[in-house]
This record gives structure tokens, C-alpha cells and sequence, in this order.
């Protein structure tokens, strides 16, 4: 799994509410038909039946499409991938034809790919930002010149994310000798379009160049850490991510210059970089504690830029940062911090699952922890990337011991997570 995508916060936050709403009244009605325990391992079902499941896959009501999916993620590979790739192919709904997409990506099939690359071509935009990601997760050499082509075009605002990302990716893949020429035309699109465009899709190019230690991006995004404005923060974030010991001298100028809100993506910033990590962790962790509690007072951004600074080290892997937000998050009945820190537990869980699932395993209060990490997902739009985390989590409860402490938890997530 590759680390990121998530620079969605913003246009998470938007929605929280009334996805909150929307989602409560759902995930209520799954729990009272949820079945005591999990199958042992996927189970084979009629034809008609799983056809059904599919073609309820985009049903209005939360918990009608909700049973369905679970019916055809625990059906038999070798039934669901051949329905499931029938439906991406030629239903009629298209909604249906992209959840149909996502929950083939759980499969680890590899008929999966030709459906990606066809739908790469899509005129359904979810399509084919869903292949996109898929190819972000598995470069693809052979469709770095079909995507840098469709980055000249895509400018839909919930797909160009994901092809941006793609694209970052690939200047990683392709390391070898041959590919040079390549690489450069990558990594020239998207160093241009760090100084260029809209700000939503700028910050998207920060944040991927950040996740995938773009070092020819270093001068580009330290151009913009210097600036003040909506991206310093991604772009000192992204200087961290990095990893150039360079970017000391900027972050320590920006200490010092950058406005109140913008700190907590500072220090994140150097802790990533390695230098007094400890010292710095701490005092984002501090700045959560006093904007919660002075959050009508103005403080606001401040939470949450704190919240999403220790996402960030969450998703690094500094347990520290993970158990700060649960630690304030959990007893927080207040939407206000409640929301900002749930989503940056539902990102860490998403860019780093193994993290997440260590602390929850062992964490004395798992209850109110996963309750949280549910707030999380419920805000967060990646489908894609849930996928991912719910097949992970399938799989780990179909291999683990029967009365394991393991499958305990993927027993609860499963449950707490409608998956």
C-alpha cells in the first residue's frame, strides 16, 4: 500500500456533518441485522443471489447497499470476480458499476488490471478514478504516456487527485535506465503544477511529491513554504516528508515568521526530518489540548492543524502522534474536535494500516478507539482506499486463530465499520 492520498481534509470537513447524520441513522439499522460472528472463510452463494447483492449496490437506503456489498465481499473469488467484472463491464447503473469496481480491487485478482485500464477511458468519472488509484497502488510503465496525456485534460475535481497521485507514483516506479526520458516528462508535469492552477489541485501535487520523496521537488515546494497562504502548511509538510536536511533552514525561518496555525505542520515538518522529533510531537500534541479547549475563541484552524499534523506523523509511524488523538479525541463529544481528529485516525488507518491496528489491538479503551476511527471513516470519501483497508482487515480475520485477540478486533471493526 502506498502512503497518502488523503489530502481530502478540507473537503472532508465539508461534509462531516452531514455525512455524521446520514451515516448514524444507516449504521443503526446494519447492527440490528448484524450477524453474531463471521463466516470462518468466504462462503459460495446461489447465482441469483449474489446478482441481486450486485444489482443493490447502489440502493438509496444505507443499509440495503450496505448488506449488499457485505454479501459479495464474502462470496468466493472464483464467483464474485467473474459477476463482479460482468458488471463493471455492462450494468445499466453506473453507480453500480463503480462500486462493482471498488469491491473487485478487494479480490486481488488479476483480471483486475485489464478492467482498470479500461476504464481509464471511462466517461464515468468515479471509473476512472478508482483506475487511477488502482495504478497509483500498481505502476504501470506501459500507461505513463496515456496519463500524463489525460493530466493535460482531467480537470474534474474528485478525479485529477487520483491522477495526480498516479503520476507521482510512476516518477518513483520507474527507476531503471531505460525509462529516463519518461521520468523526466513525469516529474516535469508535476513540478510545474506545484506553481500552477487552482489551489485544491496544487495542494493535491504538494502533498503526493510529500508521499512519495519527490527530491527533484525540493526547490519548487520550498518556493511555497515561503510564502504565506493556504499551502504552506502542505508545502512544510511536504519539505518533511521529503526527508532533505535542507529544509531546516526554511522550517526554522518559518518558526519563527509563519502564522499560528501554520506551526503544527511546521513541527510536524521537522519531526519528520528527524531533528528533536520528541520535542516537536509534544508540542503539537499540547496545541490540540489548548484549541480544544479554547476553541470558541477562534482557535479553530489551530485544531486543526494540529489534528492534521499528527495525522501525519500517525502515518509515518510515530505511535506517539496516534495515541495523542485518540487520547483527545475519544472522550471529545464536541463535533468541532471531534471531527477534525477522527479524520486524521481514519487517514492514519488508511496510510498506515499495520500501525492502527497494532495500537488498537492493545489499547485499553478499544471501544471508544474504534468508535472513533468509525466517526473517521465515515467522513472520509476515499472508497477506494477503505477497500483496501476492509479486505485487509477480511483477510486477517480468516487467517487469524479462532479465539485470537486479533480476531476479536477484526470481529469488532468489521462490525463498527458496516463492512
Amino acid at each position: 500500500m502506498t502512503d497518502g492520498k488523503l489530502g481530502t481534509q478540507s473537503r472532508a470537513l465539508r461534509t462531516a456533518f452531514l455525512s455524521s447524520i446520514l451515516c448514524a441513522v444507516g449504521f443503526l439499522s446494519v447492527l440490528e441485522a448484524w450477524p453474531a460472528q463471521e463466516p470462518a472463510a468466504p462462503q459460495p452463494v446461489p447465482a441469483a443471489q449474489l446478482q441481486a447483492a450486485i444489482n443493490k449496490l447502489g440502493d438509496l437506503d444505507y443499509a440495503t447497499r450496505t448488506a449488499a456489498s457485505r454479501t459479495v465481499r464474502r462470496t468466493t473469488a472464483a464467483q464474485a470476480v467473474p459477476a463482479l467484472l460482468q458488471a463493471v463491464k455492462g450494468h445499466a447503473d453506473g453507480y453500480v458499476r463503480y462500486r462493482a469496481l471498488v469491491l473487485l480491487t478487494g479480490f486481488n485478482d488479476p483480471r483486475t488490471k485489464d478492467a482498470m485500464r479500461e476504464s481509464l477511458s471511462s466517461p464515468n468519472d468515479r471509473l476512472r478514478t478508482v483506475a487511477y488509484s488502482f495504478f497509483e497502488d500498481n505502476p504501470d510503465r506501459a500507461l505513463v504516456a496515456p496519463l500524463l496525456a489525460a493530466f493535460e485534460k482531467e480537470q474534474a475535481e474528485f478525479v485529477r487527485p487520483a491522477l495526480i497521485r498516479a503520476l507521482a507514483a510512476a516518477a518513483r516506479d520507474l527507476t531503471d535506465a531505460a525509462a529516463r526520458d519518461e521520468v523526466t516528462r513525469v516529474q516535469q508535469a508535476l513540478v510545474r503544477d506545484v506553481s500552477r492552477g487552482e489551489d485544491f489541485f496544487r495542494s493535491v501535487v504538494i502533498e503526493a511529491l510529500g508521499d512519495y520523496k519527490a527530491s527533484y521537488a525540493f526547490d519548487a515546494v520550498t518556493a511555497v513554504a515561503k510564502l504565506d497562504g493556504p499551502l504552506q502548511d502542505d508545502a512544510a509538510l511536504t519539505l518533511g516528508r521529503i526527508g532533505d536536511k535542507r529544509a531546516m533552514e526554511t522550517l526554522a525561518a518559518l518558526q519563527r515568521t509563519a502564522p499560528r496555525q501554520t506551526q503544527p505542520s511546521i513541527a510536524a515538518a521537522i519531526c519528520l526530518l528527524g531533528v528533536n522529533c520528541s520535542t516537536h510531537l509534544n508540542f503539537i500534541s499540547d496545541t490540540l489540548k489548548f484549541a480544544d479547549k479554547n476553541q470558541n475563541q477562534g482557535f479553530q484552524n489551530l485544531l486543526r492543524g494540529a489534528a492534521a499534523g499528527l495525522g501525519a506523523l500517525g502515518a509515518a509511524g510515530h505511535v506517539e502522534a496516534l495515541e495523542a488523538l485518540f487520547e483527545i479525541g475519544m472522550p471529545s463529544r464536541n463535533e468541532t474536535t471531534r471531527a477534525p481528529v477522527a479524520l486524521a485516525v481514519g487517514a492514519v488507518a488508511l496510510r498506515n494500516t499495520t500501525l492502527m491496528m497494532t495500537v488498537l489491538e492493545k489499547h485499553p479503551m478499544q471501544a471508544e478507539a474504534i468508535a472513533l476511527l468509525a466517526d473517521g471513516f465515515d467522513m472520509l470519501e476515499e472508497d477506494f482506499e477503505k477497500e483496501r483497508f476492509f479486505a485487509f482487515a477480511r483477510r486477517t480475520y480468516w487467517g487469524a486463530a479462532e479465539k485470537s485477540p486479533v480476531r476479536a478486533l477484526m470481529q469488532t471493526l468489521i462490525g463498527k465499520l458496516d463492512f
